[in-house]
């Protein structure tokens, strides 16, 4: 593949002087962007009725709860767009740049795999709030030879050298720190690129890097709310008392001059990255998990009193698994077990089978109230049994199973709310990126990708830029769970890739991001198409809830919120229904931000001809494009 055929994505002054030098040298230090000045106020009228307050230009938000988007002529009133269509192929990432790579990928003559893996090294560097080769990944992958959906889970596991009694030494109120070496498992996701290349790649592997590495040298202006997660990131790993064992790494990757992190729209630039990009594209995964990389790592983690080591990433690798699936209303919808919390999806589509949610009405007190309390349910069982199945028998089987769904519906009342909530008990046998791609050969990749909370445990090492995820955050200290840490293990998952099938064929590949959200987010997905009827676009852009708290926290729910926790409502839920539902009992919070970020391909048919529609909606600063 040739480097210029990138022009599309990389301006020409930034990737013209970069090919020219691009072994031999890196470009310095990124400028950030001066921060924008608030323009006069306007003056005041001589009308008598109170003035509105004055959005001066510059301001981070606005914020009127009275003001709504504007009117479009077709579709659900709160859509922002219409999904982007193609018949070649698609996708939707949460940068503008990753997903204009994966197209220009595709062009190239490459599989959605290809694309998905040239996506995904690009948000390493453009999303490093929810995205990098320090952290895992998982995908689902629809083969169009096989016609089957196979998935590929890309955990790493904790390091072989750190032992139970050390975790829980060095633990802080009975559970493991969020930030710092303790928090460090193996990264898995650049074994994950690798072993869905050998299967499914198209362009030679080194190919695949080439967009990122041009955007790491050359740099790229950062999007408000990427420049918003970094620069709180770099405030909470300076803050005293973070627990991170060194942090000028961090801090010199991400912090920019002034240590903050860049603003919005100022350019940023990871030289380090750029390097590391090279040698994995000239060595392959070996290069990462064997090479000089690793050995750096090693270094590093011996350094600063770490565990991670060269031989616990030689031991890494990613494995293919048999995803498991329900039928909602005639779509089989698809879950990853494995360490994955994929399977509370499937549960809580299972319960909420078992009511007429067409017959509640869209964005009712009762519609949300039901989906609210199959959550509960669920993720009770999620924090009772999920865990790594290499080290404990999870009863998947039970827990999917139509037959439980109909015992825990049946607690569920529509006038008031479960209390307490228990986890069902099993017979005795028994801060992320997420985006989609689709090739004119009818493959299909649903992928997530992610560090866990904020940008991972603020470790970098030497000269490398990127972060460790801190996953092992996530191992419980509870005698007799399955999910106890031990050495080796690979940690309890929050990020699951979603598909959905109709007929044997492929639907919907989509996610949503964002921790415990994620099988929330999903079933909400799967209801506003199947239920309600809501196109990809429309589904993703519909007012969320999100539900906060369980008696079996999986180190995702807040601490305090009460025996029936804490639901949050986005501003667009109508306000009767927010009403009604405090009626009922809710807890009703303040949106906050948590309600996740979706993207989406679907494939329709027109006849005998196959259309891609792309979907991305508006709480992330990505797109989805198709041709």
């Amino acid at each position: 593949m040739r480097r210029r055929t990138f022009i599309a994505s990389i301006p020409a002054a930034a990737w013209l002087p970069t090919i020219a030098g691009a072994r031999t040298g890196t470009i310095g230090a990124a400028a950030s962007a001066s921060p924008g000045q608030s323009g006069p106020s306007q003056p005041a009228m001589s009308d008598a009725a109170p003035l509105p307050p004055v959005w001066k230009p510059g301001n981070d938000r606005f914020i009127r709860p009275d003001v709504r988007a504007g009117d479009r002529p077709v579709g659900a009133t709160f859509a922002s767009r219409t999904a982007a269509y193609g018949l070649n192929g698609a996708a939707g990432t949460a940068h503008p740049l990753a997903t204009q790579a994966g197209i220009d990928i595709l062009k190239l003559g490459g599989s959605a795999v290809d694309a998905a893996i040239a996506i995904n090294a690009c948000l390493g560097f453009l999303e490093p709030t929810s995205s990098g080769i320090g952290g895992d990944a998982y995908a689902m992958i629809w083969d169009p030879k096989a016609k089957a959906v196979v998935g590929l889970a890309g955990s790493g596991a904790s390091p072989h050298g750190l032992s139970l009694e050390t975790v829980r030494a060095r633990s802080r109120n009975g559970a493991l720190p969020p930030l710092g070496a303790l928090s460090v498992s193996v990264p898995g996701a650049v074994d994950a690129w690798w072993t869905m290349h050998k299967r499914y790649g198209k362009l030679p592997w080194a190919d695949l890097f080439q967009p990122a590495i041009l955007h790491a040298e050359a740099g790229a202006p950062v999007p408000d709310i990427i420049a918003y997660y970094i620069r709180r990131s770099m405030a909470a790993f300076a803050k005293p008392g973070s627990g991170i064992e060194e942090t000028a790494n961090a801090l010199r990757t991400y912090g920019l001059a002034d240590g903050k992190g860049p603003s919005a729209g100022g350019v940023f630039r990871n030289p380090d990255l750029a390097r590391t990009y090279r040698a994995i594209a000239a060595g392959g995964r070996d290069a990462f998990y064997s090479g000089e990389i690793a050995r750096t790592i090693d270094r590093y983690f011996k350094r600063i009193g770490g565990w991670l080591s060269a031989t616990d990433l030689a031991a890494h690798r990613s494995e293919w698994i048999t995803p498991n699936t329900t039928d909602y209303r005639g779509t089989t919808v698809h879950a990853l077990g494995a360490n994955t919390q994929g399977l509370a999806t499937l549960q809580m589509l299972n319960i909420l089978e078992r009511f007429d949610l067409e017959g509640a009405g869209f964005q009712s007190a009762l519609s949300i109230h039901l989906q609210a309390e199959a959550k509960r349910l669920a993720y009770e069982d999620r924090g009772r049994y999920y865990a790594d199945p290499h080290f404990a028998k999870v009863p998947v089987e039970w827990l999917i199973s139509k037959d439980y769904a109909a015992e825990r519906a049946k607690l569920i009342r529509t006038d008031r709310l479960l209390t307490p909530i228990h986890p069902g008990q099993a017979p005795s046998h028994g801060d992320t990126t997420y985006f989609s791609c689709a090739d004119k050969d009818g493959l299909m990749v649903s992928m997530i990708q992610s560090n866990f909370r904020g940008m991972g445990s603020g470790l970098v090492a030497d000269g490398l830029g990127f972060m460790f995820q801190d996953r092992g955050q996530l191992f419980s200290l509870k005698d007799g769970h399955p999910n106890l840490y031990a050495p080796g293990k690979r940690p309890f998952q929050t990020i699951i890739p979603g598909f959905a099938t109709r007929g044997g064929a492929p639907w919907m590949s989509f996610g949503v991001m964002g921790g415990d959200m994620q099988p929330q987010g999903q079933a909400q997905i799967i209801l506003n198409c199947v239920d309600y009827g809501l196109e990809i676009q429309s589904a993703g852009d519909s007012p969320r809830w999100h539900h906060e708290g369980s008696s079996q926290s999986m180190g995702e729910d807040s601490p305090g919120l009460g025996p029936t926790g804490l639901l949050r409502l986005e501003s667009g839920v109508p306000l009767a229904t927010r009403k009604r539902l405090a009626e009922i009992g809710w807890t009703i919070g303040d949106p906050e931000g948590g309600f996740g970020r979706y993207e989406c391909v679907e494939r329709r048919m027109d006849g005998d001809t196959r259309v891609y529609a792309a979907a991305s909606e508006m709480r992330a600063d990505g797109c989805a494009l198709a041709y």
